[in-house]
């Protein structure tokens, strides 16, 4: 899986995907949204560029702003290493295999070596044929802030072209005060570049 995977960081040279972050919290019946231009160039640098906003600002500003600057933060060169799903960070247990849609997946558990914001602890899909990650299913690895109680998530992958790429995150967090909040991340869009210096390898999806 590793050694698939820094294969396929080394070929992909920069793609482009419009994202939309949607937020609802079920206490106060708040909903919040944003659509924004990721663009992610070799070795794993990425910029974002908001496109539209609507509902809360505050919920805007506090929770969908702040998860952008914290993925922002994470791909920088200095941390890139910490967060990525590599023996380095975790241990892995082979439970078994997952059948989902007619296709199977080997299942790991997956355990931070050490507590961090940045890792996480749950169970990782791998697709059988190109040893890459389809799903990641778990919680954070250690709370983010006191006034969150729990979190929990969900990443589904697709395949574009030779590269599986996010199509949709799904979290879940109990809060202090603001009680049980929902915020849902679709990716589409994809255009992808395998070859900045001829210009060829363009795929595009969503």
């Amino acid at each position: 899986m590793a050694a698939a995977e820094n294969a396929r960081i080394e070929s992909l040279k920069d793609y482009t995907s419009l994202r939309r972050y949607t937020l609802v919290n079920k206490r106060f019946k708040t909903t919040a949204e944003l659509r924004v231009r990721m663009n992610y160039r070799h070795p794993g640098e990425k910029t974002i560029e908001v496109i539209s906003e609507t509902g809360s600002s505050i919920i805007r500003k506090s929770v969908l702003h702040r998860l952008i600057k914290t993925e922002l933060d994470s791909s920088r060169a200095q941390v890139r290493n910490e967060t990525r799903i590599s023996p380095a960070n975790y241990t892995f247990q082979l439970l078994g295999v997952k059948t989902d849609e007619s296709r199977w997946y080997y299942l790991l558990q997956a355990e931070p070596k050490h507590p961090s914001k940045v890792l996480f602890r749950g169970q990782i899909w791998i697709d059988p044929e190109d040893y890459a990650i389809a799903r990641v299913e778990g919680s954070p690895a250690q709370n983010a802030s006191f006034f969150i109680q729990k979190t929990t998530f969900v990443h589904e992958y697709r395949k574009f072209g030779a590269y599986w790429l996010p199509v949709s995150n799904k979290s879940e967090t109990e809060t202090r005060f603001f009680g049980p909040t929902e915020v849902n991340v679709e990716y589409t869009d994809y255009k992808i570049n395998t070859d900045l210096a001829s210009g060829a390898g363009t795929v595009g999806g969503k």
